[in-house]
């Protein structure tokens, strides 16, 4: 029996899912694939859980009684206590802190699985300094639902690369939150404001919809994938298309912006009526190899089209490539949510541990 011990940072919406879906899957996985998966340790930002057994069904009410005030070096002292078999941090947080100490962790014998994209958006310095260790001491890094959430975008298109397939183009829409807002907004008599206010409400946006407009997301996948294609990028090179006025953005407060997001019908709603008739707006995220170029920006594309047809919160990807031509491979389907994100790291978890001897 292969053994797994997870230390898990961040309990949040995507973080309890995955505990939830880790300990409904442990049966089968022993039964199945000889896998024995234990989760040690789970953390927030403040206090940790350190469960050497593993934790069971009721870790909310655990966690909430025994959880204690921890720093790194805990978590270090933790694993070697009890010489835990094949650990693996498994980040889903939106740290920076805990990313700078990812090259640690490897060192020390931790393998990585990620939602979090920051170590993936650094400086070339960082991410290829970080791959450098991960192959010095034999250890993985997944980080599938970086793009995509649970969908196979980063692994496919890291196999169509090593696989020695030219891809010359990525074009798509590449947030969950996005794709709710324009496919509503196309299809409704509602004002822009309604339909980001209802989209918060589903839980699609940050609680400041101002990250999900400024572009910035779509921006750092687009540098994820051109990273994987051995595109050396900075994410100021990327080209990105804020949705968000100027005088609403900066030292405008979150609930200033609240109060203000009426102010956003008129913009979008003169966008949507300049269109050709049956177009649609998207806003997509394009990567053109060939010259090097990273764009994220609002489009108008015709109905029919298949970035026009996607549907509630779904991504779509289209992958041009040499042998393709004209016709792209196109991966399409829920772009948001924590049930399909902790599957993707589900996943991860599963890939990492069948590649460990």
């Amino acid at each position: 029996m292969k053994k797994v011990n997870i230390i898990l940072f961040g309990v949040g919406n995507v973080g309890s899912t995955l505990i939830d879906q880790l300990l409904k899957t442990k049966t089968n996985w022993q039964k199945e694939s000889e896998i024995a998966v234990n989760i040690a340790v789970i953390a927030n930002s403040k206090k940790a859980l350190f469960k050497p057994e593993g934790i069971d069904e009721n870790w909310k009410e655990d966690f909430e009684k025994n959880a204690q005030a921890y720093n790194l070096e805990d978590i270090l002292e933790f694993s070697r206590k009890h010489q835990l078999e094949n650990p693996v941090v498994v980040d889903a947080t939106a740290s920076k802190d805990l990313v700078q100490a990812y090259p640690k962790l490897v060192q020390t014998g931790f393998h990585l699985v990620a939602a979090n994209k920051v170590a993936n958006t650094l400086s070339d310095e960082f991410y290829y300094g970080l791959r450098r260790e991960l192959g010095k001491h034999k250890k993985h890094f997944y980080y599938e639902t970086n793009v995509g959430a649970g969908l196979p975008i980063v692994q496919t298109v890291k196999g169509l690369h090593q696989a020695g397939e030219k891809v010359t183009k990525i074009r798509g829409v590449f947030s969950g939150s996005l794709s709710f807002i324009f496919n509503s907004f196309s299809d409704s008599e509602s004002g822009f404001s309604g339909v980001l206010k209802k989209a918060g409400e589903l839980g699609y946006t940050e609680p400041d919809a101002r990250e999900d407009l400024s572009g910035n997301d779509v921006g750092r996948k687009l540098l994820i994938l051109a990273r994987e294609l051995q595109l050396k990028k900075e994410f100021k090179e990327v080209k990105i298309q804020s949705l968000i006025p100027e005088k609403l953005n900066g030292k405008t407060s979150e609930e200033d912006f609240q109060n203000r997001i009426s102010e956003l019908d008129e913009i979008f709603e003169k966008r949507k009526k300049n269109q050709k008739k049956n177009h649609v707006l998207r806003y997509v995220g394009e990567l053109k190899v060939g010259r090097g170029s990273l764009e994220a920006k609002l489009i108008s594309v015709p109905k029919e089209s298949a970035l026009g047809q996607i549907k509630e919160a779904d991504n779509i990807f289209e992958i041009y490539t040499e042998s393709y031509g004209d016709q792209p491979l196109v991966i399409q389907g829920a772009g948001a949510g924590a049930a399909v994100t902790a599957r993707g790291v589900v996943c991860d978890v599963l890939k990492l541990v069948n590649r460990i001897n």
